[in-house]
Parts: C-alpha cells; structure tokens; sequence
C-alpha cells in the first residue's frame, strides 16, 4: 500500500508508505491521500488528520520517474488546506523537499525532528512550484515564497520554524502529532469545522464583510449544545 490509514479514537494517521522511494509521490499515492483525507473529512468519527511518512523521508517530493500530466490530481492534493474542514497535523522528519514541502503548509499544524529539511526545489529540474505556491504562501507569505521557489534552496527545522512553516520542534514529531492531535480531537467538533470554514472564507472579504460573517458564526457556536454544555461546567 502506497499509504497506511489507521484510527486511534477520533484522529485518523495517514502514513506514506513508499520508504525505499523516501515516500516521492507517483500517481497511486496521491490518488490515495486524497481519498483519506477527503473521506476523513466527511467522517463524523474523524476529528482530527495526522499525516506522517514511514522511512527515512517524510516526503521527497514528485516522483519523477513519472513524467505524465498529473496536474488535476496534484491540484487537489495541493489545495487540501483550502476545503478541509478537519485539522491536519503534520509529522514530519527528513527530507520534506518539493512536494513534501507542499504536504506541510498545507498542515494546518506541522511538528518537526530536528533533522527535517524543507525546500521548493523544482527549480532545480526546470519547473517552478506553480500548485503548492498559494498554499506555501498562506504559510509564509508570498514574498518568502518567492524566494524559496527562485533560489531552490534547502532548509533545516530551526529555519522553518522561523518561518511558521513549522509549528514546532520535536525529538519524536509523530508522538508529538498524535498527542496534539487526541487533543483537538476532544474540542467540539462543530466549532471547529466552523471555525476552519471561517478562516478560508474570510480570505477574499473585505473587512466589513469578515466582521459579519464573523458575528454569525460566532452566534451559531453560542447556540449550539457544545458552547452551553461547556459553560454551564464553568458556572457551576
């Protein structure tokens, strides 16, 4: 299997799982991840996505072995942070290059080793990271971005951090994911994917139009059974 997919209570661990190819992404895998994360997302039991690879790679980017026009699969792949409504944090050691760093910002949380290298390496083949760049500019901004795509770089954890590509630094980051993620996974699951759904539709709204979907969203969650149970346990 090109992915491992396993639940532990309401978090579902999705793991690459080509290591001999340090888990480079041919057509199969990224046919998979998106079915587990789309399927993940519309699972009520699912409330929170880890995604880690197994081997000595997170995820060495595309594999190049395959040269066919996957741009509509790789599109989808590459926009998951743009229509998830489940959190997704990553677990990420070793190479995270081209692609993998692509996989990362579009984590809404990513946990590194220390020996994690991140890079938009396409450059280097003739290409220029055109799918994963609006994700990575979310994560970054575009102007840092821009640079990482132009000079094709490598960069180590401390680096991305500095960047907020990664959250945090951690010695095991897949123990580190899952004990965050059992974690979220124990908030209102309503609250959440409202929450998710505000922070993406709020991107192209003016600042009037924000502050009102603000305020209905945030009179939804106060209806909602999750908000009363939870303050009625402070009052008392």
């Amino acid at each position: 299997m090109s992915i491992e997919i396993a639940r532990e209570g309401r978090v579902l661990h999705l793991a690459l799982n080509r290591p001999a190819k340090r888990n480079a992404l041919n057509r199969e895998t990224c046919e998979a991840l998106v079915a587990a994360i789309d399927e993940g997302n519309e699972d009520e039991r699912v409330a929170c996505v880890v995604l880690s690879g197994n081997g000595p790679a997170f995820c060495a980017g595309m594999d190049l072995s395959e040269t066919g026009d996957n741009a509509d699969l790789h599109e989808r792949l590459f926009t998951t942070i743009n229509r998830v409504d489940k959190p997704i944090v990553a677990a990420v050691h070793g190479a995270a290059l081209a692609g993998g760093t692509g996989l990362v910002a579009n984590a809404h949380i990513a946990i590194a080793a220390p020996d994690a290298r991140f890079g938009l390496t396409e450059i280097r083949i003739g290409l220029w990271p055109v799918l994963v760049f609006r994700a990575l500019t979310l994560a970054i901004g575009e102007r840092r971005a821009t640079e990482l795509s132009i000079t094709g770089r490598i960069f180590g954890a401390d680096e991305a951090r500095g960047y907020s590509l990664v959250s945090e630094i951690a010695d095991d980051p897949l123990k580190r994911a899952m004990e965050l993620a059992a974690t979220i996974a124990s908030y209102s699951a309503p609250a959440m994917r409202a929450g998710l759904r505000y922070v993406r539709e709020i991107r192209d709204m003016d600042w009037a139009e924000a502050g009102q979907l603000g305020r209905t969203v945030r009179t939804a969650m106060m209806d909602h059974a999750d908000f009363k149970a939870a303050t009625a346990r402070w009052v008392k």
